[in-house]
C-alpha cells in the first residue's frame, strides 16, 4: 500500500474505526475516489483523493489534512465511508496481438509524427541530447563528467570555476546544487517527452514501437533510481501534471520495470511469426527514423530479435544489482534472462553512433574546454596491470610540470617534471585550480585522451555493451547462477570485447594487445606522484592481477571480474558506480576533501577508499516548496522502507535498495 497515501489513510482509518482494510497490489495499484466523514448529527463533509493529504483518528475525533487547507477536526464523528475505484497504475499495456496492417501502421506513424519526435528527443536524452538532437558536449557533461565520472575517478574536473553555469565546484564530492542533479536529466526527458507518447492511444497501432520505447522508458527509470532512489515512478509514467508527486520504493519499481520487460519481450517474440514483410519493413523504418540506437553491424532493423536481447540484458543487470538483496529472486531474474537470450555478440549491441548521426563523442569538445582531465587512481590502476589503452588511448603531460612551493612533507616529485614525459592523473577531491588555461592551471595540462584516437575510431554511446553481458554472466556463474558457461569463459570474453573504439574500426590497437594482457599475473607495484607534490606520493592500491586463476577465493574472483568490468565500462560510469557501491570493488584511492560532501562521507582509509569514503546515492536537493513536501511525505518514507524501515536521510551516504552492508557472499 506504500503506492498511495491516500489508501494507506483508507486502510489506516478503516483499522481504527473498526472497517474492513482494503487489500491491493502495492506495486500497481493506486486508489482514486471520495473519503466521508459521517458525523452523529448528520453533517457529512466529503474530500476527494486528490486534495487528501492525510487523515488519522484520534482519541475522541478523526483529523484531516489537504493540499489546500489547514487540518481540520471532526468530532462526535458516526463513522467514515470510503468511495476508492481501485486503479491499477503504471500498466502501460501493449496490446500486440491485434491485427494491424501494414497502411494501418504507416497511416499511425504519419498521424503520430509529432509525439514520435518528441519520443526521440527523449531517447537522444538518455546520453546527453539537448534540444532535440544527439547528445552534445554541454548536457553530456552535466550528465556524467560533473558527477559519476569522477565518482567512480575515470576523470576529474580540474578547475572550480564554470561561469557560464553559474556555479563553483570545490571538489569531487561536492554538494555543488549547480550540477549534483544533472545525471537526473536523462529521465527527466523520459518523463516529459517519453511518457505522453506510451500513454497516446494511437500509439496502439504500433505495439512493436510501443514495446521499444516502454523498453527505454524503464531502462532511464532503472539509471534514475540507481543514482537518486525512490522517485515519482509511477506517476510520471502516467503524466501525472501537478503535485502532489508520490515517490516509488526502487524495489517496486524493479518489480515492474521488470513486468514490462516480460511483456515487451513478448512483443517482439509475437512480431516476428504475425506480421507481414510489408509492416516489418515499416516497423524497420520507423526505427531508423524515429529510434535510433541501433548496433554497429546490424543492418536490419525490422529484425526485432536484438531488443529481445537488449531487454533480456537489462533483466540480467537488474538482478545482479539485487543479488545481496534478494538473492533467490535475483537467480530466478539471471537465469530467465539467459535463458530468453542476452547479447552474445558485438552485433547485438545497442547505442549512439556518433558516426551515423553526423557528430562526435561529446567527450572530445569536453576535454578541448580543459574541463576534465584523467582521474589518478583509474591511471594508475591501468598503469599497473599494464593495460592495452596505456600503449595508445592517453596523452602524457601536456606542459611542463613544477613542484609546487606547496608542496607536502615526504612527496618524491621532482623539482620540475618535463613536457610529455609521464602519463599522470588528478587525484579525486584534491581542490581543483583556477580557469582552464594551462599556463594558469597546471592541472589542465596533466592527462587526457588522446583527441586524435578519440575522434578516429568513433567510440559509440554505449546502452549496453558485449562486455558488460559477458561480466554479468561470470559474476552470476561465480554465484552458482545457471548463466550457460563458466565465470572464466565470460571473463575472458568479456575482456576480448571491452575496447571503447567502433567495431568497424579496422586498425583498432586494443585488439593486438588484449591477449597479452590477459596473462598479466600480477600489477606492478608503480606508486602514483603528484608532479605538483600537493598530494602525498600514493602506493598502488592493485593487488590483483588479470589472469584467471580457478584456485582464487571467490572473493578475488570477484574482485578480478569487477575490476575488468569497470576497466571495460570505461567511459560509461553509472554502472562502475553501482558495482563499486554493492561490491566496493574496484580498489581505487581514497577521495580526498571530504569536507566539501554534505558531512556524511567520511576520509576513511588514506591508503585506500573504503565503505564509508564512497558516496553512496545522488541527494534530491530540491528547491521548490511542494517537491521538499513531497520528499518529506513519501520520498524518505520510501527509502526508510527500502532499508527495512532503518532511518533514512536524504544525505550522499543513504545506502539504497540493492546496496546492503553486508558480505558478498
Amino acid at each position: 500500500m506504500k503506492n498511495n497515501k491516500s489508501a494507506f489513510c483508507a486502510i489506516a482509518i478503516s483499522a481504527m474505526l473498526g472497517m474492513g482494510a482494503i487489500e491491493a497490489n502495492a506495486q500497481q495499484t493506486r486508489y482514486k475516489g471520495t473519503v466521508t466523514i459521517h458525523q452523529k448529527d448528520g453533517t457529512n463533509t466529503s474530500i476527494e483523493e486528490s486534495d487528501l493529504k492525510r487523515i488519522s483518528n484520534r482519541m475522541n475525533y478523526v483529523c484531516t489534512d489537504t493540499w489546500s487547507t489547514s487540518p481540520q477536526t471532526y468530532t462526535n464523528v458516526d463513522h467514515v465511508s470510503f468511495d476508492w475505484i481501485a486503479q491499477e497504475v503504471g500498466n502501460i499495456s501493449l496490446n500486440y496481438k491485434r491485427e494491424i496492417s501494414a497502411d494501418e501502421l504507416k497511416q499511425a506513424v504519419k498521424e503520430m509524427r509529432t509525439q514520435l519526435s518528441s519520443a526521440l528527443k527523449a531517447v537522444y536524452g538518455m546520453r546527453g541530447g539537448k534540444d532535440g538532437n544527439p547528445p552534445v558536449a554541454h548536457a553530456y557533461q552535466f550528465c556524467y563528467t560533473f558527477g559519476p565520472d569522477c565518482y567512480v575517478q575515470y576523470f576529474c574536473v580540474p578547475h572550480y570555476d564554470f561561469p557560464y553555469s553559474l556555479f563553483t565546484l570545490h571538489s569531487t564530492y561536492d554538494l555543488c546544487k549547480g550540477s549534483i542533479g544533472g545525471p537526473g536529466s536523462s529521465f527527466s526527458f523520459m518523463k516529459t517527452d517519453m511518457a505522453p507518447t506510451l500513454n497516446a492511444s494511437k500509439i496502439d497501432d504500433m505495439p512493436e514501437i510501443k514495446a521499444i520505447y516502454l523498453t527505454l522508458f524503464n531502462y532511464a527509470a532503472i539509471e534514475n533510481v540507481d543514482l537518486f532512489g525512490p522517485m515519482p515512478y509511477y506517476d510520471h509514467k502516467t503524466i501525472r501534471e501537478e503535485s502532489p508527486f508520490v515517490y516509488d520504493r526502487v524495489k517496486d519499481i524493479y518489480y515492474q520495470v521488470k513486468a514490462d520487460i516480460d511483456a515487451a519481450i513478448e512483443c517482439f517474440k509475437y512480431y516476428k511469426d504475425h506480421r507481414s514483410e510489408a509492416y516489418k519493413e515499416q516497423i524497420g523504418s520507423t526505427i531508423k527514423s524515429r529510434v535510433q540506437l541501433l548496433s554497429s553491424d546490424y543492418a536490419d532493423a525490422s529484425d526485432l530479435s536484438v531488443w529481445i536481447r537488449f531487454a533480456n540484458s537489462l533483466k540480467l543487470r537488474m538482478a545482479i544489482h539485487m543479488s545481496k538483496m534478494e538473492p533467490a529472486t535475483a537467480k530466478q531474474w539471471a537465469e530467465e534472462a539467459v535463458a530468453g537470450g542476452v547479447i552474445e555478440n558485438e552485433v547485438d549491441e545497442i547505442g549512439f553512433f556518433p558516426s551515423l548521426l553526423g557528430s562526435a563523442h561529446p567527450l572530445i569538445e569536453i576535454m578541448g574546454w580543459n574541463d576534465i582531465v584523467m582521474g589518478a587512481s583509474f591511471i594508475n590502476l591501468l598503469q599497473n596491470l599494464d593495460h592495452p589503452y596505456m600503449k595508445y588511448l592517453f596523452t602524457k603531460n601536456s606542459i611542463a610540470l613544477e613542484k609546487s612551493k606547496q608542496a607536502v612533507s615526504g612527496t618524491s616529485a621532482p623539482a620540475v617534471t618535463p613536457k610529455e614525459s609521464v602519463y599522470v592523473g588528478m587525484r579525486n577531491g584534491v581542490t581543483p585550480g583556477e580557469g582552464p588555461a594551462v599556463d594558469d592551471n597546471p592541472y589542465c595540462g596533466y592527462s587526457k585522451i588522446g583527441w586524435e584516437y578519440f575522434s578516429m575510431v568513433n567510440p559509440p554511446l554505449y546502452l549496453m555493451k558485449m562486455s558488460e553481458v559477458c561480466f554479468l554472466r561470470a559474476e552470476g556463474a561465480l554465484r552458482g547462477w545457471n548463466m550457460g558457461g563458466t565465470a572464466q569463459s565470460f571473463y575472458e570474453r568479456g575482456i576480448r570485447t571491452a575496447y571503447l573504439e567502433d567495431r568497424n574500426y579496422k586498425e583498432n590497437e586494443y585488439t593486438k594487445h588484449v591477449e597479452q594482457y590477459l596473462n598479466v599475473d600480477a600489477p606492478k607495484g608503480i606508486a602514483y606522484v603528484d608532479p605538483q607534490g600537493l598530494t602525498p606520493d600514493m602506493p598502488s592500491v592493485t593487488k590483483i592481477g588479470v589472469k584467471w586463476n580457478e584456485g582464487d577465493s571467490k572473493e578475488t574472483k570477484l574482485e578480478k571480474i569487477i575490476t575488468q568490468k569497470y576497466i571495460a565500462s570505461f567511459p560509461y560510469s553509472y554502472e562502475s558506480w553501482v558495482d563499486l557501491r554493492r561490491t566496493g570493488y574496484p580498489k581505487l584511492f581514497p577521495i580526498l576533501n571530504t569536507e566539501h560532501s554534505d558531512g556524511t562521507i567520511k576520509p576513511g582509509d588514506p591508503k585506500v577508499q573504503t565503505a564509508d569514503n564512497i558516496m553512496r546515492r545522488i541527494p534530491w536537493v530540491p528547491d521548490d516548496p511542494q517537491t521538499k513536501e513531497d520528499i518529506n511525505d513519501t520520498g524518505i518514507p520510501a527509502l526508510s522502507e527500502d532499508t527495512n524501515n532503518k532511518p533514512a536521510t536524504d544525505t550522499q551516504m543513504q545506502r539504497l535498495w540493492w546496496d546492503v552492508d553486508a558480505p558478498n557472499f
